[in-house]
């Protein structure tokens, strides 16, 4: 069972708590109708990601085994046989659509495109530099989208802008500690992948200036007059950029010294500096709708 946890990788449903997203901004949280839908979508979600997951595994099984890391993962390694992954993606696939059905169909097409961009993503796109970090800085904003589609929130203009640069910001530094994992084996460039290491200072250029401009975009929207209709005062949100700001700084730092060996948002739920960051957030955002 361990073993399959691993397939099926059940940490990076953590990426998948974007779909409550949209519930936070839009203050719908003591909504138990709109938790419900949003609890239906992660869960549908969960499954699609998982099924994705196995059959990237699949596809990856031959770079993965070159891989000084992936090679130990339950396909490349041999401790699950690839039949069995072939018989168990389809079953995931098949009860997430059918929670999607149930759930909307506006709900159950955003799945269907998540599910075919990371197909393409896994098949083809990867191999494709640039494309293929604006793609999961795509796949990232989808997950917000569904969540939105879920629960019947509409998305505002500074949620959408704020998650394309930063998850764009995500992506890169995703690529960027690659290259920094292959500098320190003295390789060229990871395997089935279109980056070298020489392109790590491109990398770390654009991630920075998209970290940033996310920022920069969370300092316009408090001084937005959109945000007057959520919250009571305003000057308690001033007190989200320094904890973001250092966040995104730290991230990049982690990754320029090759101490970043997952997912950002995964390392994020497993780092106490960043559960600290997201509770002084938290504070401000209570103060600001209660005062």
């Amino acid at each position: 069972m361990s073993i399959w946890l691993r397939a099926i990788r059940v940490h990076q449903w953590l990426k998948n708590l974007l779909l409550f997203l949209p519930v936070l901004a839009g203050h719908k949280f003591t909504d138990l109708y709109t938790i419900r839908c949003a609890l239906l979508g992660f869960a549908s979600f969960c499954l699609c990601a998982s099924a994705v997951y196995l059959i990237n595994d699949i596809v990856d099984l031959k770079s993965d085994s070159a891989h000084p890391r992936k090679r130990h993962r339950p396909f490349a390694s041999g401790a699950i046989p690839v039949k069995q992954g072939v018989i168990v993606a389809p079953i995931f696939l098949i009860i997430s659509i059918l929670m999607a059905a149930y759930l909307s169909w506006l709900f159950l097409c955003v799945l269907m495109l998540y599910f075919l961009l990371t197909c393409s993503y896994s098949f083809w796109l990867k191999n494709q530099v640039i494309v293929d970090v604006m793609l999961l800085a795509g796949l990232y904003t989808m997950r917000v989208l569904a969540g939105s589609a879920a629960t019947e929130i509409v998305p505002s203009f500074w949620l959408l802008a704020f998650s394309v640069f930063v998850f764009l910001s995500l992506a890169l530094v995703k690529r960027y500690s690659e290259l920094m994992l292959m500098r320190d084996l003295q390789k060229e460039g990871a395997a089935g992948r279109g980056y070298f290491v020489q392109d790590s200072v491109v990398l770390l250029s654009l991630g920075s200036a998209a970290a940033y401009s996310a920022v920069l975009v969370l300092a316009l929207y408090i001084n937005s007059p959109d945000m007057v209709d959520l919250y009571s005062s305003r000057w308690p949100l001033w007190l989200l950029l320094p904890p973001f700001l250092y966040w995104m700084t730290r991230i990049w730092l982690k990754a320029h010294r090759g101490e970043l060996h997952e997912d950002p948002l995964v390392f994020a739920v497993t780092d106490k500096q960043s559960w600290g960051v997201a509770m002084t957030s938290g504070i401000a955002l209570i103060a600001a709708t209660m005062m």
